[in-house]
């Protein structure tokens, strides 16, 4: 493997902890002998064509420094590729790090712990959803929460997890159970109205939210968690359970382990890792090792 390696930072993430992450991430590296090229980007969209460069000259690894939005940006260039994903969260949320046991919000460590898996070949096949030209490693939501996601993003007055909060509380005065129609594994299409419906390659999102408390990121499979309508009361009792997991086991919720879920609905966004995937309808399907990821 070459010496080689490539930052992939997010100056603003985390309210500008990326750029300070970078720093002491860089030195574990180059005390383990590697040599670091930062890439940067003047956008996302220049940012990610500047990794797929890095990756496409035979960067010994792509290292991200910065949360979930960066995570995705990194996934798009390396997915599919032979090429390891070392991870720096220091992002808000950073589910992407929590579901694979890596460490957060703290640079040093993640930098050192990339730097003895690129020695020592400490390299995880993970799985990755797949829709359409994009792919995601945690959560796909469609329902209420990407709704929140909605309004939370058009909130500009307020930042920090208080915005979704905000967004949250007007959402719940808002909400009304969602027609959708699902098809699962390519069987019978199903119309049914659903509070949300969340497709989990990982299992949390929101910065630890276990909407798939056991989806696992090698078996090829997605947990498919759908909570049925239900009345504001209902939701407000089920949501707070989200944290620990322990929604599953209501009677509102139910769980699927498909390899791929079709998802129809009217005037619903999707969102995967956190950021906006597009309108429905839409076809996931899980690509089982489509990336390695620096383990340790």
């Amino acid at each position: 493997m070459t010496s080689e390696i490539t930052l992939f930072v997010n100056p603003t993430a985390g309210r500008g902890r990326g750029a300070h992450a970078a720093q002491p991430a860089a030195s574990a590296l180059r005390d383990a002998g590697f040599s670091v090229r930062t890439v940067l980007g003047e956008d996302a969209g220049d940012a990610l064509h500047r990794a797929r460069q890095a990756v496409a000259a035979g960067t010994g690894a792509l290292i991200a420094v910065g949360g979930d939005g960066l995570m995705s940006l990194a996934l798009q260039a390396v997915a599919g590729t032979t090429t390891p994903l070392g991870v720096v969260a220091v992002g808000t949320g950073n589910d992407f790090a929590r579901a694979l046991g890596l460490p957060v919000r703290d640079p040093a460590a993640a930098g050192r712990l990339a730097a003895r898996a690129l020695k020592s070949g400490g390299v995880r096949d993970i799985d990755l959803g797949r829709a359409g030209e994009r792919w995601f490693g945690s959560v796909l939501a469609s329902g209420f929460d990407s709704r929140v996601n909605d309004r939370g993003n058009r909130m500009r007055w307020v930042g920090g997890r208080f915005k979704y909060d905000l967004a949250i509380l007007a959402e719940l005065a808002a909400f009304r159970p969602i027609p959708y129609r699902i098809r699962l594994d390519g069987g019978d299409v199903r119309e049914i109205e659903a509070t949300l419906i969340a497709v989990g390659n990982g299992s949390t999102y929101g910065g630890g939210m276990r909407i798939c408390a056991d989806a696992v990121m090698d078996d090829g499979l997605f947990d498919v968690t759908v909570v049925a309508d239900c009345g504001r009361a209902t939701l407000l009792k089920v949501f707070p359970k989200v944290y620990r997991g322990t929604h599953l086991s209501h009677p509102k919720v139910t769980v699927h382990r498909v390899s791929s879920i079709e998802l129809a609905a009217a005037g619903v966004t999707a969102y995967a890792d956190g950021e906006p995937l597009g309108p429905l309808p839409l076809t996931a399907t899980c690509v089982p090792g489509a990336v390695r990821v620096l383990t340790g």
